[in-house]
């Protein structure tokens, strides 16, 4: 009787039949793609080498060994003055360069306004900064930063910010190790200024997040130099243009980071600060920005050591700072003087790092994190 039914039910019900029908195949490509996964590793193998082997044998068959990405995508014949002719090939990384090169001449000219307004504010901020560090006595600046290792961190980080800082100055290197921190003072301020409100926005929305994410890999795997023809390109050389790449390479991380670190945040405390009526804003600023506060420094930690790696690179476009001494010891084959900038970097870099790991630390105790 059960069975009667069942059949009854089917032919009243056709396309429940085809439906069930279609399932069953989807199933069985499902189950075939299974079958073909569960193969053992040694089958696939030998399956791929044998697709690679038919394939160098066509290749070898219809053109022969040696052979050539197809890059050619025009020719021309342009004659001589001795009545020949020459053909001229444009390949396609030829017409991408020129395309690219078009482009960047179209934004430098149409966009000079704004590239001229950048490279104005940065060097008065420069300027600024500098003249205030250098009008301040040297004795006033190494006892200001050992006072501030003291009071950030201990004896021992004091003791080595003293003696940093008096090696700097006794190597003659005291001026462009304030240019080295003038460039690095506006650099990480405008990456901040850039990266926390796109790591937020990450955060907040996928779509952001998804747009965000293979940028920032394409930034973060880029090799460094790469960054400093941009900048030359809208700037031209000088110390705007070794900002502007600092900025691009440096910034990754405090988005990265800051995106983390909001996201991290337990779901119930946002609810619970949700049902207490708080507004978006207010969740944002009173409840994640605080909690997420020990992944954002961090972010900002590795932004400021990225942008002192970046600020040595630049010098490369007259930017200035110890970067120009590493620079000119490479050029004449002066190791003495290139290991003395470099020592200086180094030392520079462990102070700055010991006191933002420092600032961060303070400020997550006097927050109750972590």
């Amino acid at each position: 009787m059960a069975l009667l039914t069942r059949n009854n039910s089917e032919a009243a019900d056709p396309d429940n039949q085809s439906l069930t029908q279609a399932g069953a195949r989807g199933a069985g490509s499902g189950s075939f793609l299974a079958s073909v996964n569960s193969l053992p590793g040694y089958f696939r193998l030998l399956a791929a080498l044998g697709a690679i082997g038919v394939t160098l044998v066509v290749c070898l068959v219809m053109w022969g060994p040696g052979m050539t990405y197809p890059t050619t995508v025009s020719t021309s014949e342009v004659p001589t003055a001795s009545g020949a002719t020459i053909v001229l090939e444009r390949t396609l990384r030829q017409q991408t360069g020129s395309t690219i090169d078009s482009i960047v001449k179209w934004m430098t000219v149409s966009g000079a306004w704004l590239f001229d307004g950048i490279a104005t504010a940065i060097t008065y901020a420069l300027i600024y900064i500098e003249d205030v560090l250098k009008w301040v006595p040297w004795p006033v600046l190494v006892l200001a930063l050992t006072l501030l290792a003291f009071t950030m961190g201990r004896w021992s980080l004091a003791i080595f910010t003293a003696l940093a800082m008096l090696f700097i100055g006794f190597m003659d290197l005291w001026e462009n190790t304030i240019d080295t921190i003038a460039l690095m003072v506006v650099a990480v301020a405008v990456a901040m200024a850039i990266g926390l409100p796109l790591g937020v926005l990450g955060a907040r929305s996928r779509i952001a997040d998804n747009l965000l994410r293979p940028i920032l890999d394409g930034m973060q795997t880029m090799p460094s130099f790469v960054y400093l023809l941009p900048g030359i390109l809208f700037f031209g050389l000088g110390k705007p243009a070794g900002i502007f790449a600092t900025i691009i390479y440096a910034v990754p991380p405090v988005i990265r980071l800051t995106n983390l670190g909001i996201r991290q945040v337990s779901p119930e405390t946002v609810e619970a600060a949700r049902s207490f009526g708080a507004s978006p804003m207010q969740v944002l600023t009173k409840v994640q920005i605080p909690m997420a506060l020990p992944t954002i420094m961090a972010g900002i930690n590795q932004t400021t050591m990225m942008a002192l790696a970046m600020v040595t690179i630049a010098s490369m476009v007259a930017a200035g700072g110890l970067g120009d001494n590493v620079l000119r010891a490479l050029q004449k084959n002066e190791s003495g003087n290139g290991a003395i900038a470099g020592l200086a970097i180094v030392f520079l870099a462990i102070v700055i790092d010991r006191l933002t790991q420092s600032a961060a630390r303070s400020r997550q105790e006097s927050m109750g994190i972590g």
